[in-house]
């Protein structure tokens, strides 16, 4: 990957400010795990989906700890928040937020891949049919449906109007609309917004549906990418390796799952998940279902999944060179396929 433009500290900036007053206002403390008690991991996910801590639990993949459902998450940069803060015990994020967030000194560490983009898995930026949109220019003044701010999304978008000639000013033109990524498709169709995300399960069941065509996605700007991780506070390792070590083999071990499932027994899977949870959720999204987007064995995380948005703050000054070692910015100590390597394991 090159290293990126200028405005993306200034899109994670909230992030920063944000996740820093949470960590110096909260006095909650890693609760201890009794011996005679079962384990159990707090966390936020979507209604509809199915997230991979969910499938490996459901697999039997983590043993006696259990998850503990806290509420539904907004987007990685609101999930890492909600860590930082100790609210959870893992979140998934974009890893340019993951990189913000630990440039800033907070407690959080990567621990296994989450979700990347690839030729079945990737974020594409869509109007519809009839729309006049069709090139960079035209997004100015026009409103662009994003998850959160300070995430995927609206990194790439404002990466790729800064790579097609726009300057800073005319990307502020560009309004960002924060939407429930569930929500999006309708809202396009109802013209509340101009220019849509989807990605996945969400951009296939709009594909299905019709009416609607792709400006540009994520991999014409990278090619195939990790993009965001799960993570753990270092506080809460620190007390509890065996559990964090459980969390990361099981959700490796859930990717592999995926890597080699048939799709049918997939989204039977999930749908059975989602009927057992009893959250009141549609299951409409899972026959959609389109992978990870993650290629590494097992989630298994790399210098260059994090290399870029380092390389883009010393470039802008906001870190010195070799202030932030990528090397050790993450984790695959508990990752049991952290020593095979791909050619090997595809043979």
């Amino acid at each position: 990957m090159k290293i990126l433009p200028k405005f993306w500290q200034k899109a994670l900036a909230a992030v920063t400010i944000s996740a820093s007053i949470i960590a110096g206002c909260s006095s909650q403390q890693v609760e201890p795990q009794n011996a005679k008690t079962t384990p159990t991991l707090r966390y936020q996910s979507y209604p509809g989906l199915v997230s991979l801590p969910e499938l490996a639990q459901d697999l039997g993949y983590f043993g006696k700890i259990k998850l503990d459902y806290v509420g539904t998450v907004q987007g990685g940069p609101q999930d890492l928040l909600t860590l930082v803060a100790g609210d959870v015990d893992f979140a998934s994020a974009f890893n340019g937020a993951m990189v913000k967030v630990i440039a800033a000194g907070l407690d959080v560490v990567p621990v296994v891949a989450s979700y990347g983009s690839d030729a079945e898995m990737n974020v594409g930026f869509y109007v519809l049919e009839n729309s006049p949109i069709r090139k960079a220019r035209d997004f100015i003044g026009k409103k662009v449906a994003v998850n959160a701010f300070g995430a995927h999304y609206e990194f790439v978008v404002k990466d790729y109007l800064a790579r097609h000639g726009l300057t800073p000013e005319e990307i502020r033109e560009v309004e960002l609309i924060v939407l429930p990524p569930v929500s999006i498709e309708q809202a396009l169709r109802n013209g509340q917004i101009d220019i849509a995300v989807f990605s996945g399960i969400l951009e296939k069941r709009a594909l299905k549906t019709g009416g609607v065509r792709p400006i540009f996605k994520d991999i014409e700007l990278y090619g195939a990418f990790t993009a965001g991780s799960y993570a753990m506070r270092h506080d809460f390792i620190q007390q509890h390796p065996d559990v964090a070590k459980t969390f990361v083999n099981g959700v490796a071990r859930a990717q592999e799952w995926l890597h080699h499932m048939p799709k049918e027994q997939i989204i039977a899977r999930m749908e059975s998940i989602i009927d057992k949870r009893q959250r009141n959720e549609t299951k409409v999204l899972i026959p959609f279902y389109t992978g990870t987007g993650v290629a590494e064995i097992g989630g298994v995380q790399k210098d260059a999944d994090f290399e870029p948005w380092v390389n883009a703050l010393v470039s802008e000054q906001k870190l010195k060179a070799n202030q932030l070692n990528v090397k050790i910015l993450y984790s695959n100590a508990f990752n049991p396929y952290a020593t095979i390597k791909n050619e090997q394991y595809k043979e």
